[in-house]
């Protein structure tokens, strides 16, 4: 007989693990540093290959090159091999903000000091309100690739870096940084972004894609629509995450298929399931706690963190072909292990995040590591 899909199984007992605490030292560290940071938006960089315009995000497929038949023809696709020649600046750009607001709106949460929340303002209007530097609320341009198409709905993963950089917002609000209709028009920015990538067709080929992309465009709804309040696009969330990222993407041991037959199998399986675990956290409700969810056949958040915590604790352990690049990079201090830990009373999850680093330099991982102030996250 199947297990009923919601089954009624044993809740663990309580974990609290002081976030703020454990954190403290770097968290102060880095918004101090960024106290003298100045704003620098899309518009300070502009591409040649680019078909919009100086406000409209602009970035190239990684994984695309130039034809050594062809030099001057359409790119082909070496996957898991990045080209450093395309064009990431606007990319760069959107990780430095979400690197920057995150880490001011946590040093706010825990010190309530103007000072942090001030400078985080002055990044927020510059990307969000400021007509001369912001973006607009598309992404109509991102990803291209020469010789085929000026963008794709791939591109959408790019803004999973808005992510934290959404969650860190409401940390901000009780500061007075911002007027209230400065709150509003940022709000309004996100609600606008909401719609497109929910609506356009690149939104619509994202959003049913069947790897982690389709993981990242959930999370991020999740997390827009928890800014804006948009309590119709969280309940689809929800459901998007019970009936099709689950049954579609994990395997009955709980690894994701559709990463391990990647080039770089072990960073996109932390990947993922550090999208899901963004997921889990931002969607729990008292009624509805999707880190207890499990499906009529097992599958559950449960079952993939027992799945990929042997290979986080012991990357050699890993049974399966190693990344072509950036593997020694991986695991970080994975936010899943905290999460997982809190959700599932599990002490080993919360000690192995607490071992890692949480504050990786390279490019590519940070790049893969959205998750990074979990102060923000944890309530």
């Amino acid at each position: 007989m199947g297990w009923p899909a919601e089954w009624p199984w044993h809740r663990p007992a309580q974990v609290r693990v002081d976030v703020a605490r454990i954190d403290r030292d770097r968290i102060l560290k880095a918004a101090q540093k960024y106290l003298q940071e100045p704003p620098h938006t899309i518009t300070e960089y502009a591409s040649s290959r680019s078909a919009g315009g100086p406000h409209e995000y602009f970035s190239e497929g990684d994984y695309w090159w130039p034809d050594p038949d062809n030099p001057d023809g359409p790119y082909i696709q070496r996957d898991g091999m990045s080209n450093p020649d395309n064009f990431i600046a606007h990319r760069q750009a959107l990780i430095r903000l979400s690197v920057l607001v995150p880490a001011l709106a946590s040093a706010y949460r825990i010190t309530h000091k103007d000072e942090y929340a001030a400078q985080a303002a002055k990044h927020l209007k510059a990307w969000f309100l400021d007509e001369q530097t912001r973006m607009y609320p598309h992404l109509k341009y991102a990803q291209a690739i020469k010789g085929h198409v000026t963008g794709r709905g791939t591109g959408i993963i790019d803004t999973l870096h808005l992510v934290e950089v959404a969650v860190a917002i409401p940390a901000l609000e009780g500061s007075g940084a911002l007027r209230v209709e400065e709150w509003r028009g940022i709000r309004n920015w996100f609600r606008e972004y909401l719609e497109w990538m929910t609506t356009h067709p690149y939104g619509i080929v994202e959003r049913d894609a069947r790897n982690n992309h389709a993981t990242c465009w959930v999370l991020q709804v999740a997390a827009f629509a928890q800014l804006v309040g948009d309590r119709d696009r969280l309940e689809f969330c929800r459901k998007r995450f019970k009936e099709t990222l689950l049954p579609g993407q994990m395997a009955a041991d709980g690894s994701f298929p559709e990463e391990l037959r990647r080039t770089k199998p072990y960073g996109y399986s932390l990947f993922n399931l550090e999208a899901m675990a963004g997921i889990c956290q931002l969607l729990k409700t008292t009624q509805d706690d999707l880190w207890q969810y499990r499906r009529a056949d097992g599958r559950s958040m449960r079952k993939a963190m027992e799945f990929m915590f042997p290979y986080i604790a012991d990357k050699t352990k890993w049974p399966f072909p190693r990344d072509v690049m950036y593997f020694e990079g991986w695991p970080v201090r994975q936010s899943s292990l905290l999460f997982a830990g809190l959700a599932f009373a599990e002490p080993k999850y919360i000690s192995l995040w607490q071992k890692l680093n949480a504050d990786p330099t390279d490019a590519e991982v940070i790049r893969n590591f959205p998750i990074r102030q979990p102060v923000l996250w944890v309530r």
